[in-house]
């Protein structure tokens, strides 16, 4: 079996901790916060006290200034444990790597220290009712009026929308301006005018609170403008590749986790007289299985290691997300198949895996716009010839 080769002796000593820390704070609790919708703040603030939490921020803002590596050690952990909540991928991943990129000293100062330690929860304000992957297509606008701006609009589907702190929000500065006129915000959710709506009800990811935010004539400062006037969507384009590979490197942990869950149920449940391990279709089966999560495994590392290189592009992100994404969905079906009627039991890991899994073909850009930027790829030296 290939070995994988991207993780020294700290980083696996961090992986300990942090199947301790799930062990110890989110495994005994969990069923509860599925039922809520919800888990509590504390648990965010636990977290950054142990350190899971933007370990790539820098130390001058409160962070351990680690490599991404440390930040895939907890998402693959979180997915291996099988439980959806906290939502700490958007936390980390996204919203502090946006203001970390893009964000003024000022923006640095004021919310990275705090999201280090959990004491603000970030979340990432793109989609609308209307726009979900077609980011140039949204309304929620931003007028000038002095040295403020007036934000008025409403954003859906969106993870950490009932406990978050600060919202990276894409706006348009200019209705009419396309992609040209999108802006990002960071907008402080204690501002008047803002309003989250109810906790949505979801098929899986039942305890990653989800929820409709409202904008109403919310004043923030100018100088809450993340990077440029106008330039909102080329920002969002350079942090699109990141989010793809987040989701990719989660559903090869759960595919790889959803296998191992299998062999062990069907090495121990009998029919027939032998176990369901000793059939041959369930041995073919989970070859197939297991072969198709080997290579979306080694993929994956690869478009890890670019990534860190600073080599990983669009199109590898998409073909990574589009595959592997797919396959997790796969795997998680077939081998919920060989649980039979305890399959179907909310009680089992499988169970909550397959309801869970029917997102990530969705969520960073759904499956077909995948195929979209990689076809467009494939045929653009035919347009510029």
């Amino acid at each position: 079996m290939l070995k994988r080769n991207l993780f020294n002796e700290d980083h696996e000593a961090f992986r300990s901790m942090v199947r301790r820390f799930i062990d110890n704070e989110i495994a005994p609790h969990h069923a509860r916060w599925e039922e809520a919708g919800i888990v509590p703040r504390d648990l965010w603030l636990k977290a950054g006290a142990a350190g899971m939490l933007c370990c790539t921020v820098p130390e001058q803002y409160g962070g351990a200034g680690a490599d991404y590596l440390f930040d895939v050690v907890v998402f693959e952990e979180m997915a291996r444990s099988g439980f959806s909540g906290p939502g700490f991928m958007i936390h980390c991943d996204l919203v502090a790597t946006y203001i970390s990129t893009f964000g003024s000293e000022a923006q640095k100062q004021q919310w990275l220290p705090k999201m280090v330690t959990g004491e603000a929860i970030g979340s990432l304000g793109m989609t609308e009712p209307h726009a979900g992957s077609d980011l140039k297509a949204i309304r929620t606008k931003a007028v000038r009026d002095g040295d403020d701006f007036v934000i008025s609009g409403q954003k859906v589907f969106i993870s950490n929308g009932q406990l978050c702190d600060v919202i990276v929000l894409a706006t348009k500065t200019d209705i009419a301006g396309g992609a040209k006129g999108v802006t990002l915000f960071l907008v402080d959710t204690s501002l008047p005018g803002f309003r989250r709506g109810k906790n949505l009800s979801k098929l899986g990811m039942k305890a990653q609170d989800t929820s409709e935010l409202f904008f109403d004539e919310v004043r923030v400062p100018a100088s809450a403008m993340l990077g440029e006037e106008g330039k909102g969507f080329e920002l969002m384009m350079t942090k699109l590749a990141q989010e793809r590979l987040a989701q990719a490197i989660r559903s090869a942990t759960v595919a790889e986790t959803a296998i191992e869950w299998t062999v062990d149920y069907t090495s121990q449940r009998k029919a027939f007289g032998k176990t369901i391990a000793d059939f041959q279709n369930t041995q073919f089966k989970l070859a197939e299985l297991k072969t198709e999560a080997v290579v979306g495994r080694q993929f994956v590392d690869r478009c890890i290691a670019a990534f860190i290189k600073g080599e990983l592009d669009a199109i590898d992100a998409a073909m990574a997300k589009m595959w592997v994404t797919n396959m997790h969905c796969r795997v998680v079906d077939e081998c919920l198949q060989f649980f039979g009627g305890w399959g179907y039991m909310w009680e089992y890991p499988i169970a909550r895996a397959y309801a869970d899994a029917r997102i990530v073909k969705i969520a960073g850009g759904s499956i077909e716009v995948m195929k979209h930027i990689i076809g467009r790829q494939m045929f653009a030296h035919l347009k510029q010839g």
